[in-house]
C-alpha cells in the first residue's frame, strides 16, 4: 500500500494521517521537535504509522503531506521529495508568519512558493481550506446528495487526479480551482475559504473570488 510521508503533525496533519490509515495505507510522521516528541500521537494512529525526521518522512513517501506554517516552507527538505507529489495545505497569516515580501506583493502564492522551494517535486494545494475537526467529521460516501466538496489546484493534471481520488476516498467531492498561480482562490479571505459547500456552490464561490496582493 501506499505510504504517505508527513511533513508536520499537527492538527491537519494529524487529521489527515488518521483518515489516510482508515484507507489502509502507511503513514510516516514528522515534526520540527524530532520523533522522539511524536510518540503519543503514533500510539494513538497505531501500527501502520511510525515517526521519522522530515527528510526521513520525505524519503519514505510515495505522496507527501506538507502541513507546516508557511514561515517555515524554506525548511521542507526538496532533495527525498523530486519527483514526488507534495499536497501542501498552507495558508499565510503575516500575523503568525511574518511579512514574506513574494506572498504580500501577490508574486506567488502561497503553494506557488512553496513550488518554487521545490522545483523538482509536484504541488498540488489541498486541505487548506477546511478546519481539522470537518475534516474528521463531514466525510460522506460518493454520491451523497450535497456532499461536502474540496478546492484544489495544482499545476499537473495527473498529479490533481491523484490527489482528488485520495480526498474522495476521504469522502469529499473536489473542485479544481486551476494552477497553483489561481489557487489564492481558496486562501484566507477568498469566499470559498472554510466554508462547507457542495460542488456548484463552491464552484461558484471560487469564480467570484477577486484578486488581491498578498492573497496567499
Amino acid at each position: 500500500m501506499t505510504t504517505i510521508g508527513f511533513i508536520g503533525s499537527g492538527n491537519i496533519g494529524s487529521t489527515i494521517a488518521w483518515l489516510a490509515i482508515d484507507h489502509g495505507y502507511d503513514v510516516v510522521l514528522s515534526n520540527s521537535r524530532g520523533p522522539e516528541t511524536l510518540g503519543n500521537l503514533i500510539g494513538t494512529l497505531g501500527p501502520k504509522a511510525r515517526a521519522a525526521t522530515p527528510e526521513e518522512a520525505a524519503e519514505a513517501a510515495a505522496i507527501a503531506v506538507v502541513t507546516i506554517p508557511m514561515k517555515a516552507y524554506a525548511d521542507v527538505p526538496a532533495a527525498p521529495l523530486a519527483g514526488k507529489i507534495v499536497i501542501d495545505t498552507s495558508n499565510y497569516y503575516p500575523a503568525r508568519d511574518g511579512h514574506i515580501k513574494e506572498l504580500d506583493t501577490g508574486m506567488f502564492t502561497s503553494s506557488g512558493l512553496m513550488q518554487n522551494h521545490l522545483t523538482s517535486s509536484i504541488v498540488v494545494k489541498a486541505f487548506n481550506s477546511i478546519r481539522y475537526q470537518e475534516l474528521a467529521s463531514d466525510g460522506t460516501p460518493n454520491g451523497t446528495s450535497g456532499r461536502r466538496a474540496l478546492a484544489i489546484a495544482g499545476d499537473d493534471v495527473q498529479a490533481k487526479a491523484i490527489v482528488t481520488d485520495l480526498i474522495d476516498q476521504f469522502g469529499y467531492d473536489t473542485v479544481d480551482a486551476g494552477p497553483l498561480a489561481e489557487s489564492w482562490r481558496v486562501e484566507p479571505g477568498a469566499p470559498a475559504y472554510g466554508a462547507r459547500m457542495d460542488v456548484a456552490a463552491l464552484t461558484r464561490a471560487l469564480a467570484d473570488a477577486k484578486p488581491w496582493a498578498g492573497t496567499g
